[in-house]
């Protein structure tokens, strides 16, 4: 494209839009609906939506927090939580887990949501959510900006020890994505996408490809 058809900008310097275009243009994006339990048994349900996978063997996965939250600190103390898929029918209780909340106050009862107990850590799973997966803290990375310089933002990575799949989404062995209508952010303040089998569409992988993942070269 173009350079003269291309809006141009240097982060440190502001975007110049009404928005901020960098997770809209990082999208769609799976939530990262994640408990935890504080070191006192408090517990804690809140989404995350910079969240993703990043390791096959073993299993590892990862939800940023741009500043030290409950979820943050809770897994810190305990090295525990569990994820929690988000459908489109627990769209309205993913949100309200979002609001802040009195301590003391349980993001499950506010959202109307049940626990579920978990066989590998003492975090309980949402009842409610079509999958799961249990993890056990392998790090917790204070972001730098590229100066070296400590910035207000965590990444914490989880082994996965545990997964719970609704037995109705796996057809001749294979989870289907769409069946259970994820949702996914999508930026701006509130724009969501919904995954759905009209929408899903199979590109085949390049000869000599055997991993199911795209690799760097």
């Amino acid at each position: 494209m173009d350079i003269e058809n291309l809006h141009y900008y240097e982060p440190s310097q502001g975007h110049g839009l009404r928005h901020n275009p960098f997770n809209a243009i990082i999208a769609p994006r799976p939530i990262g609906w994640i408990s935890s339990l504080s070191s006192q048994g408090q517990l804690n349900l809140a989404p995350y939506s910079f969240f993703n996978a990043f390791n096959y063997d073993p299993p590892i996965l990862g939800f940023a927090s741009i500043s030290w939250k409950d979820s943050v600190k809770n897994v810190s103390d305990t090295g525990e939580f569990v994820w929690n898929l988000v459908t489109k029918e627990l769209g309205d209780q993913m949100n309200k887990t979002s609001a802040p909340v009195p301590h003391g106050v349980s993001e499950f009862d506010v959202a109307g949501l049940t626990t579920a107990p978990s066989r590998h850590v003492k975090v309980p799973r949402v009842r409610e959510s079509r999958a799961a997966m249990e993890c056990k803290v392998t790090e917790i990375v204070k972001f730098k900006n590229w100066k070296g310089e400590a910035v207000e933002g965590w990444l914490v990575l989880g082994e996965v020890v545990a997964v719970y799949i609704d037995k109705a989404l796996i057809k001749d062995g294979v989870y289907q994505t769409a069946l259970a209508n994820p949702i996914l952010r999508a930026g701006r303040g509130g724009d969501y996408v919904e995954v759905t089998e009209d929408r899903m569409f199979e590109m085949g992988r390049p000869p000599g490809s055997s991993k199911p993942e795209f690799h760097g070269s």
